[in-house]
């Protein structure tokens, strides 16, 4: 049993893309769908698929690189709170990922939204990950 699958799942993206892999496959859950949904949106994978087995379920992401120098989209992805250190935020003190450049996946009580989306909203919530 894995105690942590926030950080199973940021692990498995980040060793598939630094083995320059096309696909990875993920077992599924909520908070893993609501994540990738994000790096979808702000251009960090190329595609991404559900599919849905007896328990929970698998995540198939085709990740992203430059065409031209097969550099991967994101160059670095890092667990931020851990079940021992749970990491909290408000809306004013919302993280910002290399000066905006990245961004940061935030659980608030609006679901999982991006740090850009929670200072909109005016939220704070428990800060997940940060990519760029």
């Amino acid at each position: 049993m894995n105690t942590d699958p926030i950080a199973d799942y940021l692990t498995r993206i980040r060793n598939a893309s630094s083995a320059g892999k096309r696909v990875v496959e993920i077992p599924g859950s909520n908070v893993k769908r609501a994540m990738t949904q994000i790096l979808f949106d702000q251009g960090y994978i190329l595609d991404y698929k559900f599919e849905d087995d007896n328990k929970q379920g698998i995540i198939k992401i085709a990740l992203k690189y430059n065409p031209s120098t097969k550099v991967p989209a994101i160059t670095k992805i890092q667990r931020v709170s851990t079940p021992g250190l749970r990491q909290y935020t408000g809306a004013k003190d919302m993280p910002r990922v290399i000066n905006g450049l990245g961004i940061a996946i935030v659980s608030t009580s609006r679901g999982v939204i991006t740090d850009k989306q929670a200072r909109k909203e005016n939220v704070g919530g428990e800060v997940l990950a940060y990519v760029h």
